[in-house]
């Protein structure tokens, strides 16, 4: 009997198993964790930079080395709980996300996306994480944050639980979500920029492809992720002051010195002049990008194993 010859069309290749979103979302919550430790220091003096409307602070340093001398080293780590907490949901929300919103751009057959559904797919999972975690999370931290000193006694605001519980009181649910405007655009772009960035530079530099089965190396994908995480504090630096400055004002009555995001622009334009709409770059350039390249390197060797053990002989469609 002749052999059975293979169905197969010529010009259709194997589709490639698609990693599943919880994957994903495991890989950006262990990164999300790694990057909280290592660099929670530099958060606490950006946002004292661009709370600082006196020029108290001389420069990253000076805001650095005067916080430690009068609140000591601990205050660095000031939000420290919030924070982590709120990368490692962060970080678990947004990979699973936009894997669950790539599935819709993909090719039914070849499995492949396109750099706008990437796009597409990267700004819904900015958004999506804007409003359910992003934005009260940092409401707590930033208020935490502010505080000077480290006497218990002392401070308005005792604990994150604290904090967000007087906030409630004071200012209604609503408090929690003060600056969202701001914070949906500024994540929906960095995350649009970030996923589409980093394929790109992963697919030039070693030549790597979602689902192959390749398992980079983690200073590789550092590269990548920290290459990738340099364009968004550039293009999105006002709308993170802006929502900076929303979201450390208390709306207690009707005392509030910015009304919303475009009177926010509007004042501190007018009041500051245009770069103090970039307060707190440098340190948020020396953040964002060791902390992409921190949770990449992290996320990749998660995904990464379970492609070499799940899709290790799967053809890439070409």
């Amino acid at each position: 009997m002749a052999e059975k010859l293979d169905q197969t069309p010529a010009n259709q290749t194997q589709r490639k198993p698609a990693t599943p979103a919880y994957v994903k979302a495991i890989s950006g919550s262990l990164g999300g964790i790694v990057e909280a430790s290592c660099l929670q220091p530099i958060d606490v003096i950006k946002t004292r930079l661009q709370l600082d409307r006196a020029g108290h602070y001389k420069g990253i340093l000076h805001c650095g080395s005067t916080t430690v001398t009068n609140e000591g080293v601990r205050a660095l780590w000031k939000g420290l709980t919030p924070f982590a907490t709120h990368l490692t949901l962060k970080y678990a929300l947004r990979m699973g996300s936009n894997a669950v919103i790539q599935s819709a751009f993909k090719d039914a057959n070849t499995g492949k996306i396109s750099d706008g559904g990437r796009f597409i797919s990267g700004f819904g999972a900015g958004v999506i994480e804007a409003l359910v975690i992003v934005t009260p999370f940092e409401v707590v931290k930033i208020r935490l944050q502010q505080q000077k000193g480290l006497s218990q006694d002392l401070l308005k605001y005792k604990g994150p639980v604290h904090c967000a519980r007087l906030i409630i009181r004071e200012e209604g649910i609503r408090g929690l979500w003060s600056g969202a405007a701001p914070t949906v655009m500024r994540n929906g772009t960095n995350q649009a920029v970030m996923f589409t960035a980093k394929n790109t530079f992963d697919s030039l530099l070693w030549r790597k492809h979602e689902g192959d089965g390749k398992v980079l190396q983690p200073w590789q994908s550092m590269i990548s992720g920290f290459l990738a995480g340099t364009a968004g504090p550039v293009c999105t630096g006002p709308f993170d002051v802006v929502k900076t400055r929303l979201m450390a004002q208390s709306k207690l009555g009707n005392e509030v010195k910015y009304k919303g995001m475009f009177d926010a622009v509007k004042r501190i334009y007018g009041e500051e002049g245009l770069f103090a709409l970039w307060k707190g770059l440098i340190p948020r350039l020396m953040r964002i990008p060791p902390g992409q390249a921190i949770v990449w390197g992290v996320a990749d060797q998660v995904t990464g194993f379970y492609e070499k053990k799940y899709a290790r002989d799967i053809p890439l469609p070409v």
